[in-house]
């Protein structure tokens, strides 16, 4: 016979579980997505909940004194699920930086469109960079780490243990924003040479042969090699799939330690 039985002291512990699980959906990558139904959201939070609790009941009850404690409990919970997401969701923002720039050289950077995903302006190589790398996440699995990560970091940071150290934290953002530029200007390398070659190209047309009107020319040929180099790198996006799946690594587990 199953015993359903459980005392006060569990279910507080399944709550603050539960707390730090649901804070993390909700900012994590692909899961946080505005066209994710709200109760699937919690059904995996929940779940996952579940399955974190029978792992891990400890074999004492989390020691607070008051309400007010329970709360700040509470609340260092949300901030670590949190925290966590957040790692990995910042990210998804290479890839917006990226067609951003490669929009910029083309002359796409007038032609915005609405993401469906974030509610956001967002431009049109973006959009193609942003849905690749969640295709590739759902096909390389990397859901499946970031699940992992999480349920690793109660026996990193048990419930009620997180230290926050701001300085840590700070250095990680710091070295995110290095990587950002870096990754950014990687993944549009090709387009940024093919188009800084046709403006060479141009400015020597445009000495050699005065009368013809190369800010006209230059614009049409700008949009047809920015779209014919973004055709022919296509291959290279899984590629640049594992850039962004390493950072999101990285960040995760320098802000795990920044909390331990």
């Amino acid at each position: 016979m199953i015993n359903y039985s459980f005392s006060i002291y569990d279910l507080e512990y399944f709550l603050l579980i539960l707390v730090r699980v649901a804070c993390f959906v909700y900012v994590a990558p692909f899961f946080s997505m505005r066209n994710t139904p709200a109760n699937v959201r919690v059904a995996i939070s929940f779940f996952t909940a579940v399955l974190l609790y029978q792992a891990l009941t400890p074999a004492e009850a989390v020691a607070y004194s008051s309400l007010t404690a329970y709360t700040v409990i509470v609340l260092k919970e949300a901030l670590v699920g949190l925290l966590i997401g957040f790692a990995a969701n910042i990210c998804t923002s290479i890839v917006n930086f990226a067609g951003s720039i490669a929009d910029m050289e083309t002359g796409l950077s007038m032609v915005t469109l609405m993401d469906p995903t974030s509610r956001e302006s967002t431009s049109i190589t973006g959009v193609l960079y942003q849905y690749v790398l969640m295709f590739m996440m759902i096909a390389t699995g990397m859901y499946r780490y970031l699940f992992g990560a999480l349920a690793d970091t109660f026996i990193l940071i048990p419930v009620n243990g997180a230290v926050f150290h701001t300085d840590s934290l700070m250095n990680s953002m710091l070295s995110f924003l290095r990587d950002y530029v870096i990754i950014g200007f990687r993944i549009v390398l090709p387009i940024f040479c093919s188009i800084l070659l046709l403006n060479a190209v141009l400015g020597v047309l445009a000495k050699v042969a005065p009368q013809m009107n190369m800010f006209a020319v230059g614009i049409q040929l700008k949009v047809l090699v920015g779209l014919s180099v973004l055709f022919f790198t296509a291959s290279i996006l899984p590629g640049i799939a594992d850039f962004i799946f390493e950072e999101m690594k990285r960040m995760i587990i320098s802000f795990v330690e920044g909390m331990t």
